[in-house]
């Protein structure tokens, strides 16, 4: 049994803990039946109280069961407060006011002061409680009557009559047999007593003794009726209806007239009392717990209605910004992706045998033919430019974006153009200049003019397109024109193998700069949210504990826990992407050491030199550089989509693939057929269109975009700048395929 009022006890706090979330006045009706049952459910008393209307005979019925005139009666309604009558060993009565005061005397004259009824019938407002002690063996048991003030009286009484019935074990109803069951009766009956889990009633009818024996007969029959419709839950065998003439048997007791007090029916009352007390008693819980039930829904209701709200209010907020960063964040990771690739697409033109492979030739040549400043701004530079911009624009994108930090731009700078030394010649002929002459980035055609010029020129498309073999190793070291074309290679491949070093290692460091233009910032949470959440979680945390003791009591619940809501999760946090990189620093380390062996064995190398043939002068693009350009236009209008959606979150929310929504709106875009145009002549368009992409008409977007990359793949004319019939058919093809794409786009 200790055990289970500690359970009450955790019970009864839970209680009071999630009242007081709801900051409750504490003159309110709510208030104050939550305190009075949370403090019934830790009394150990069993707690009978007496109720009915205004004369009904309920101070009466109470002083005859305790067999004086302990409580005041009369005629007029006297009873201005509940008056609890407990155990004692002898006859006093305590009152506490409002103000912390006790009042203690002996007997019972103190309650014509402080528990009837002014003149004005008002109850007194500054009395607390009053308490009457009385050496009787039924309240020694543990027992305590209530006596109420009457109803239908004063709405204030009224208020006071319903919280204190919270209350009580047992409840006596009295009724007037004269005017059985008044429609306030039945109301009171259904309001105060069924509707808040309070089925442990008895029903006492007063003053038959007063009516004729063919009245009493029929007001019998109508007792009876009263009492089988209302489920009173009692232990079995026991009836909920009793007949007790309060008056005559207060006297029988005064006079210890045992006779008259049995045909009073007071003893048969009696009898009946103390065996359902004694069965009701000891599982009091169980008569206590369908009150806290009611009351606890109540509380439970209260606390959604101030929950829900901040709830919803807060989702929102975290929605709203979870799906900002989630923009960013997946606009982060694609520019990020754009970057690193353009990155490692100039990381991997600047690799020396690249740079070798496709330049040294040429490079070589207009060295010879004195042309090399030209070679350098018209071939050289120009490709870097393009290389260099298609970088710098995933920063620019980046910037717009996030505003984090201005991108600077990528500036490779040229070395200083190329120096050749010419070396002695053995001969006299006339055409040549004099050894040692030098010719700085001009070229030497001018040094050697004439055939020998010629010679060099086609002697460095030998040595760099044929592998000189060890038996011609004699002829090309007494050809001098192989020997100053060698040096031109030299050269060339020197002031290669500086700007690839110079390049890659400003590459890297430019990659580090675009780290802090490529990131954003996570917003902080405001304050107005952060307070607002802590009050939601108190809310929520008193929810859920009120449903953990109930639970632990078997008390069900049509309520369910609160999830705790995720709080913002990216708050003061810096998100830079961070996707895997193509590994190169191998392949620096590589480039290096070719570097290094440069300096120290030119000639060997230059003889050993096989790459292939030169490209030509204008060549076709290859397929990749196509899908490149293609992917960058993919990137870009993904982007310029996202920038849509930023201002636009909560379409992007509703459209997201993370929302049951969006995937049913995703699947309805995909496969519904566009809107009809209103005229012929626009759905002949759109026929064509389709025809155009060789689609089936009413084709998906899915299908469209598909088709439009196929094709813009297959007749992209970058692909024929070599061939002029097919580049001009190109030119044409993709005219129609851009304006169908366009068209069915827009559907």
């Amino acid at each position: 049994m200790q055990q289970q009022y500690e359970g009450y006890k955790d019970l009864a706090d839970s209680l009071k803990s999630a009242s007081a979330l709801l900051n409750l006045e504490r003159n309110s009706q709510l208030h104050q039946e939550i305190v009075t049952i949370c403090n019934h459910l830790v009394n150990p008393s069993f707690r009978i109280a007496v109720f009915g209307p205004f004369n009904h005979g309920k101070s009466t019925l109470l002083n005859a069961m305790l067999g004086n005139r302990t409580l005041p009666i009369d005629l007029i309604p006297t009873t201005g407060a509940a008056i609890t009558v407990k155990y004692g060993s002898d006859v006093r009565t305590r009152i506490m006011l409002v103000d912390g005061t006790e009042i203690y005397r002996s007997g019972t004259e103190v309650l014509q002061q402080f528990a009837i009824l002014d003149s004005n019938r008002q109850m007194r407002k500054d009395v607390a409680s009053v308490e009457v002690f009385c050496p009787h063996p039924f309240l020694e048991t543990g027992v305590e009557f209530l006596d109420l003030p009457g109803t239908n009286d004063r709405d204030e009484q009224d208020n006071l009559i319903r919280e204190q019935l919270l209350s009580a074990d047992l409840v006596i109803q009295l009724l007037d047999a004269r005017k059985l069951m008044t429609l306030g009766e039945r109301e009171n009956l259904r309001d105060w007593l069924l509707d808040r889990g309070i089925k442990t009633v008895i029903f006492v009818a007063n003053f038959i003794n007063l009516l004729e024996p063919d009245e009493q007969k029929q007001v019998q029959n109508r007792l009876l009726f009263v009492a089988e419709s209302f489920r009173a839950e009692l232990p079995p065998g026991f009836s909920n209806l009793y007949r007790v003439d309060a008056l005559p048997a207060l006297r029988a007791r005064l006079k210890g007239d045992v006779a008259a007090a049995n045909s009073s029916g007071l003893a048969a009352f009696e009898t009946a009392l103390q065996n359902i007390v004694g069965i009701l008693q000891p599982n009091r819980g169980n008569v206590r717990l369908p009150r806290v039930q009611a009351i606890a829904s109540q509380i439970q209701h209260s606390l959604k209605a101030k929950i829900d709200p901040i709830a919803i209010e807060i989702k929102y907020f975290n929605d709203k910004e979870n799906t900002k960063n989630e923009i960013k964040q997946k606009a982060a990771n694609l520019i990020y992706k754009g970057f690193t690739t353009s990155v490692e697409e100039l990381r991997d033109w600047l690799a020396l045998p690249k740079l070798l492979t496709k330049y040294q030739a040429d490079a070589a040549v207009a060295l010879a033919e004195n042309n090399f400043k030209n070679w350098q701004i018209n071939i050289l530079k120009k490709d870097l430019t393009q290389l260099q911009l298609s970088a710098i624009k995933w920063l620019y994108q980046a910037y717009e974006f996030f505003q984090e930090e201005r991108p600077q731009d990528l500036l490779i700078p040229f070395p200083s153009e190329p120096q050749v030394i010419l070396p002695s010649k053995q001969s006299n002929t006339d055409d040549l200049s004099e050894p040692g002459s030098i010719a700085v980035g001009g070229g030497i055609g001018w040094l050697l003019g004439g055939p020998v010029g010629a010679a060099v020129v086609g002697s460095i498309s030998y040595l760099l397109n044929k592998n000189i073999q060890k038996q011609d190793e004699q002829l090309a070291k007494d050809s001098y024109h192989q020997e100053v074309a060698k040096l031109c290679i030299t050269a060339i491949e020197d002031y290669l193998s500086r700007f690839s070093s110079q390049g890659l290692s400003i590459l890297t460091e430019y990659e580090q700069k675009a780290e802090k233009v490529i990131c954003f910032e996570f917003s902080q949470e405001p304050l107005e949210i952060t307070n607002k959440l802590k009050n939601l979680q108190q809310l929520q945390n008193g929810f859920n504990q009120l449903l953990r003791e109930l639970e632990k009591v078997k008390i069900l619940s049509n309520h369910q826990p609160y999830k705790e809501i995720p709080k913002y999760s990216h708050t003061n946090r810096k998100y830079s992407p961070q996707p895997e990189r193509v590994q190169t620093p191998k392949k620096d380390t590589n480039v290096k050491q070719q570097q290094e062996n440069t300096a120290k064995n030119t000639k060997t190398r230059v003889e050993s030199v096989s790459p292939p043939p030169p490209p030509k002068a204008s060549p076709s693009p290859r397929p990749e550089e196509v899908e490149a350009k293609f992917r960058d236009w993919e990137l870009n209008e993904e982007i310029a989509r996202m920038k849509a959606e930023m201002r636009n979150p909560k379409a992007y929310r509703q459209t997201s693939p993370g929302s049951q929504t969006g995937k049913q709106q995703n699947t309805t875009q995909s496969n519904k057929a566009p809107n009809q145009p209103k005229t012929q002549a626009q759905k002949d368009k759109i026929t064509r269109a389709y025809s155009i992409l060789g689609l089936q008409a009413n084709a998906s977007q899915a299908e469209v975009k598909q088709a439009y990359r196929t094709l813009v793949k297959k007749w992209h004319p970058d692909l024929f700048v070599n061939q002029p019939q097919l580049l001009k058919q190109a030119q044409e093809k993709m005219h129609l395929v851009n304006d169908a794409y366009t068209i069915l786009s827009e559907q």
